[in-house]
């Protein structure tokens, strides 16, 4: 077998930078000082630092407002009941924007000069459909027209906001890290009416499939799925042509270990979420990692891959966690990941 990270990767997707024992972040910080969030992110992770988001600040810097604020010709505005289209832009897509020119100042800071791979986070179409309402009150996602409107909206934003990013830091290697932490729900016919009474229908696994291969082709750049749920679709994920697939390692079973072996040796990359979140009295990098160990023997994997194919991160977004923890939190997953180097098996 291979110990090249990409060589045996065959989409026609951009493949994931080779790395070898990086960590990242998942992408909220805590605290709502966008200098600060991108001096942390960039200086404590020299393999794969994050553009970082800070819902503290509120509507407009959370997932959804973000993911809102990134849509063309397509506007969102909040209501009591949450976010929900509207017909022209209004002051909550300008903060929005405006949030996110900050924080992209703030990277541009920290990053002159830097040549290495960095990510980006952006709601996925499916998390962003189940979470914004249609005029008429009822989710986007209810609506299979709506749901392509937003899915085409959504990858023309992504378009200029790479375009962006290549321009204030040009040397990086950009990778995309799309967020869906409801495409689970989604797909199981889980997600809540607007009014919370009733679910709302499945989504075919096809369709949601056809519209995340659209999107990822449609950008040229190697794109990861990020999903802390549980049952996160990863046949469907690498089908619809993702680089990596970030999860929360603790919510996988031994049911999913064969998906997990496959995916491995066709080439993706998993970010495993196994440093707590929030403060959990966890200290001992190598502890953390010893269930990603577990898994390799068990499927019988490379040792030699380990390292590769394997990122450490956060459980999940640290935006509940103080600021001094999120530093922790970083550097736990740095000193993490290299112990799967130096000790993979």
């Amino acid at each position: 077998m291979t110990t090249d990270a990409t060589s045996d990767v065959t989409s026609e997707e951009p493949a994931f930078p080779a790395l070898r024992g990086a960590a990242t972040g998942v992408g909220s910080m805590p605290g709502t000082d966008a200098r600060e969030a991108a001096k942390t992110a960039v200086g404590a992770l020299e393999q794969l630092p994050f553009l970082p988001e800070l819902p503290a600040r509120g509507p407009g810097a959370d997932m959804i407002g973000r993911g809102a604020g990134l849509l063309v010709e397509l506007f969102a505005q909040v209501e009591p009941s949450g976010w929900r289209f509207a017909d022209r832009p209004g002051r909550d897509t300008r903060r929005a924007r405006s949030w996110l020119g900050e924080d992209l100042d703030a990277l541009e800071e920290f990053t002159q000069g830097y040549t290495g791979a960095l990510k980006v986070q952006a709601v996925g179409p499916w998390t962003l459909a189940a979470a914004v309402e249609l005029r008429h009150g009822e989710k986007a996602l209810a609506d299979p027209g709506a749901c392509r409107d937003i899915a085409g909206s959504l990858t023309e934003g992504l378009r200029r906001h790479l375009a962006e990013l290549r321009t204030r830091v040009p040397g990086a290697k950009l990778v995309l890290q799309l967020d869906e932490p409801s495409l689970p729900a989604v797909l199981a016919g889980a997600v809540k009416t607007a009014s919370g009474f009733q679910r709302l229908r499945s989504v075919d696994r096809q369709r949601a499939e056809e519209a995340l291969r659209e999107l990822i082709r449609a950008l040229d750049v190697p794109v990861i799925v990020h999903s802390c749920a549980p049952e996160v679709p990863i046949p469907l994920l690498r089908r619809a042509g993702v680089a990596g697939i970030s999860l929360d390692f603790g919510l996988l079973t031994e049911r999913e270990d064969e998906v997990v072996g496959e995916a491995v040796e066709a080439g993706t990359v998993f970010l495993a979420g196994v440093v707590p979140s929030v403060e959990a009295g966890l200290s001992d990098p190598a502890g953390n990692v010893t269930g990603v160990r577990t898994l390799w023997r068990r499927l019988g994997l490379d040792p030699e891959l380990l390292g590769r194919r394997v990122l450490v991160t956060p459980t999940c977004g640290l935006a509940g966690a103080s600021p001094a923890y999120a530093r922790k939190a970083l550097s736990l997953s740095v000193r993490g990941a290299q112990s799967l180097v130096d000790n993979p098996v």
